[in-house]
């Protein structure tokens, strides 16, 4: 009976020895599959969800953790929630993907009228100044400080509208859109003081 007893004890061990060898190779398969899947969105993550994508990193490392020192156990059972948190991130990330490429377009949009108008709006308060800086009386309501303002503010519409052209072709519609707007107010702005009706 105690021999039978201690054949028993050595099975149980056996057993207990081969459970955790045989856990090891899906431990393993478990940590590369969740590397695979967080390293296919991990750009997109990282560019429009970096928030959300640390705290996934931390459960991936601590997976990593407990298979380097041999807790199969505990990779196997925290690979559920990793890969449901993988999959939360790519949804979080194709989300605001979505919304950005949305957003570009409608930039995209507002900046091809924005392109031509900007620019004609410029030239005319360029040409104003120049003819009355060249007059000796102005027109009522138009002072030499304001001439001397539009003047200074030219300089800073066109810096802005360089930038803005910049952005633009670089296909940074969203910056360029929000520069010219800035010229565009600029410019409403500069043709009243002149007394010029903006168009």
């Amino acid at each position: 009976m105690k021999t039978l007893s201690v054949w028993v004890l050595v099975a149980l061990a056996a057993c207990g020895f081969a459970g955790c060898t045989n856990q090891k190779a899906p431990a393993e398969q478990a940590v590369a599959s969740a590397e695979t899947s967080l390293s296919a969105i991990r750009d997109e993550a990282q560019k429009y969800a970096p928030e959300a994508l640390q705290p996934v990193d931390a459960q991936l490392s601590a997976m990593k953790d407990n298979l380097n020192k041999g807790n199969y156990q505990a990779v196997l059972a925290a690979a559920p929630n990793v890969n449901s948190s993988i999959s939360g991130l790519k949804d979080i990330a194709d989300n605001k993907k979505a919304e950005a490429d949305a957003a570009l377009a409608k930039a995209k949009d507002a900046w091809t009228p924005m392109s031509t108008e900007v620019p004609k709006m410029v030239d005319a308060i360029q040409s104003r100044v120049d003819k009355l800086s060249k007059e000796r009386h102005l027109p009522k309501g138009v002072t030499k400080d304001n001439v001397a303002s539009a003047k200074s503010t030219l300089e800073t519409m066109k810096s802005a509208w360089s930038d803005a052209s910049n952005a633009a072709a670089s296909g940074d519609y969203t910056t360029a859109v929000s520069k010219a707007q800035t010229v565009k107010d600029q410019a409403t702005d500069t043709m009243k003081s002149l007394g010029m009706s903006p168009s």
